[in-house]
C-alpha cells in the first residue's frame, strides 16, 4: 500500500552505507539468454580470447558472464561513486500539481555530477579495470557528448590518455560539450573522419555524411588496436555496461522500498541500452523470478524508432563492421539518423539484454517525435527547475502521457523514471524549438526496409 502524500519527502535520499555494494547481472535470472556475440569474421561465438583484443580482460570477462548474479564493486569505485551518490530519487509533487493527476511521478535523477548524466556511472568502472590492466590509455565513441565527457573525466582521475571520436554533427552543434572533453585531457575528433582508414571509406561512400554512432565505433576500434597499451570502451549496448549501471535501479529499489512504495509503471529513455537496462534491471529481476509484475515502457526517437520499427537478428555493432555481431533489434548497421535528429539517442541497435526482454514481452516500446519531446521537456522543466536532456525527456513525455491516462481514469498509479541528465549542452536544439524552427523526422518504411534488408544473413 503506497504511503500519504505527506510521509514521503520531496527527494528520497539513501545513506552511504545504503549504496549497493555489488552490480547486479539480469542476465542470471534471465531464462533465455542474449544470444552470444559473434566474431565479425568467423561468425562464431566470440570467445574471451578474441574480446580481450578489443576490451579490458576483466571487461570481457563481464560481457560474456551470464550466470553470476552479483559482482562486487571495488572499493576505489565505490569511493569515487561517494563524490555524487547515491543519486536522489525526486517527487515530482509540483508536476503532479500542474497535470492535476491522482498518479505519483518519481523520477531517479543522474545528472547531479560533471559529466552531467549517468554514463559515468560506467566511465569510472571502464577506466579503472584498463588501469588495473596497465593500459595506458582508452579510445571511444560519443553521440551528444554525454560518454565522452563522462569518459574524459575517468580518465583524468585515473591518469589515462583518452581519444573521443564524436559524431560529426553532435560535434559541430554542441561545441561546449566538446570542450569540456578537451578540459579534461581527452582528444576529440569529429566523426567520421580522415585519420583512419574506415572513416576514409565512410566518407568515400557517403560524402556530406553527418555521421552516427556506429561510424565512430568503428573508428575508436580501429585507433585502438592501432595503438599500443590501448584498449576501445563502449558507453552502451553492451552487457558490461549494462551490469554497471545497474546501480541506478537498485539504488532507485531500495529508496522506493524504503518508503514502502511500489511503482506500478516505470519509464526509461531507450537509445543503445544502458540507461535503460541499468533502471529496470532489479524490477526485472523480480518479474523474472515471479516476485512481482510492473508495466515497464522503453521511449525511443521516431527517427531512429529501433525497437518500434526494426527486425529482431544479428547485426554488426559498428558501420564499419569490424565489432563482433549481436543480436538485438536493429534498423541496420548502415542506417544513419537524420541530420536534424536533436540528442544522443541515435545509435541502430539496442542492447542485447534490453532486446531480449523486449522480445520475451517483459517490456513495451514507443517511438516519439522530437518536437512533442521538447515540449515535454519545456513543461517539466518550469515546474521542476531542472532543465532535463533531450534524451531523458523522452521519458519525461511518456511520464506525462502516462499520468494523464490517470487523470482520466482517476487511477492513482505510481510511475517512475529515468531523469538521465541535464540538458545544459543541449541549447541548440533547445533554440531551435523555442524559435519554431525544429521539425520532426520519420524515416519511411522503404527507408528502413532498405537498411534491415543488408543484414547479415545469420
Amino acid at each position: 500500500m503506497n504511503k500519504n502524500f505527506t510521509e514521503i519527502p520531496y527527494k528520497i535520499y539513501l545513506e552511504e552505507d545504503e549504496m549497493p555494494k555489488a552490480w547486479y547481472n539480469v542476465r542470471a535470472d534471465m531464462k533465455n539468454k542474449p544470444a552470444p556475440l559473434l566474431n565479425p569474421v568467423t561468425h562464431e561465438p566470440a570467445t574471451l580470447d578474441e574480446l580481450k583484443k578489443v576490451f579490458c580482460t576483466e571487461l570481457a570477462k563481464q560481457e560474456l558472464d551470464d550466470t553470476t548474479a552479483y559482482f562486487p564493486i571495488p572499493q576505489e569505485i565505490l569511493d569515487f561513486y561517494k563524490m555524487y551518490r547515491p543519486s536522489p530519487l525526486v517527487r515530482a509533487y509540483c508536476l503532479e500539481k500542474k497535470l492535476d493527476t491522482p498518479a505519483h511521478i518519481y523520477y531517479k535523477f543522474e545528472g547531479n555530477n560533471t559529466s552531467g548524466s549517468h554514463k559515468l556511472n560506467s566511465a569510472i568502472a571502464q577506466a579503472y579495470y584498463a588501469k588495473n590492466q596497465g593500459l595506458t590509455g582508452m579510445t571511444t565513441e560519443t553521440g551528444a557528448g554525454q560518454w565522452g565527457t563522462a569518459l574524459s573525466m575517468a580518465s583524468a582521475y585515473l591518469g589515462l590518455d583518452c581519444k573521443v571520436y564524436m559524431v560529426k554533427c553532435s560535434y559541430e552543434q554542441k561545441p561546449f560539450r566538446r570542450e569540456v572533453m578537451r578540459t579534461y585531457g581527452a582528444n576529440v575528433t569529429p566523426s567520421p573522419s580522415m585519420e583512419t582508414e574506415v572513416g576514409r571509406k565512410i566518407n568515400e561512400e557517403f560524402p556530406g555524411t553527418t555521421g552516427s554512432l556506429g561510424c565512430a565505433i568503428s573508428e575508436a576500434v580501429e585507433a585502438a588496436s592501432k595503438n599500443e597499451g590501448y584498449r576501445y570502451v563502449l558507453g552502451s549496448v553492451l552487457n558490461q555496461v549494462a551490469l554497471h549501471q545497474s546501480i541506478i535501479g537498485l539504488e532507485t529499489k531500495t529508496a522506493l522500498d524504503k518508503y514502502g512504495v511500489k511503482p506500478d509503471i516505470i519509464i526509461g529513455c531507450a537509445g543503445g541500452g544502458s540507461n535503460l537496462a541499468g533502471l529496470i534491471a532489479p524490477f526485472c529481476g523480480d518479474m523474472l523470478r515471479g516476485e512481482a509484475d510492473y508495466q515497464i515502457i522503453a521511449v525511443e526517437p521516431a527517427s531512429c524508432p529501433t525497437m518500434t520499427r526494426g527486425v529482431f537478428g544479428y547485426d554488426y555493432c559498428d558501420t564499419g563492421r569490424v565489432c563482433p555481431l549481436a543480436k538485438m533489434y536493429t534498423l541496420g548497421s548502415g542506417y544513419i539518423p537524420s541530420s536534424s535528429h536533436a540528442g544522443g539517442l541515435r545509435y541502430h541497435g539496442m542492447s542485447p539484454v534490453v532486446s531480449q526482454l523486449y522480445h520475451d514481452g517483459y517490456l513495451t516500446a514507443r517511438s516519439v517525435t522530437q518536437t512533442e519531446v521538447f515540449a515535454a521537456a519545456t513543461e517539466f522543466a518550469r515546474v521542476e527547475g531542472i532543465l532535463p536532456a533531450p534524451e531523458s525527456s523522452h521519458a519525461i513525455k511518456v511520464a506525462i502521457d502516462e499520468a494523464m491516462k490517470c487523470k482520466e481514469t482517476g487511477e492513482e498509479k505510481v510511475i517512475v523514471f529515468g531523469l538521465t541528465g541535464t540538458g545544459y549542452f543541449d541549447m541548440y536544439a533547445y533554440q531551435k524549438f523555442n524559435d519554431g524552427l525544429m521539425g520532426d523526422y520519420i524515416p519511411s518504411d522503404e527507408e528502413i526496409k532498405a537498411s534491415t534488408d543488408k543484414l547479415p544473413n545469420i
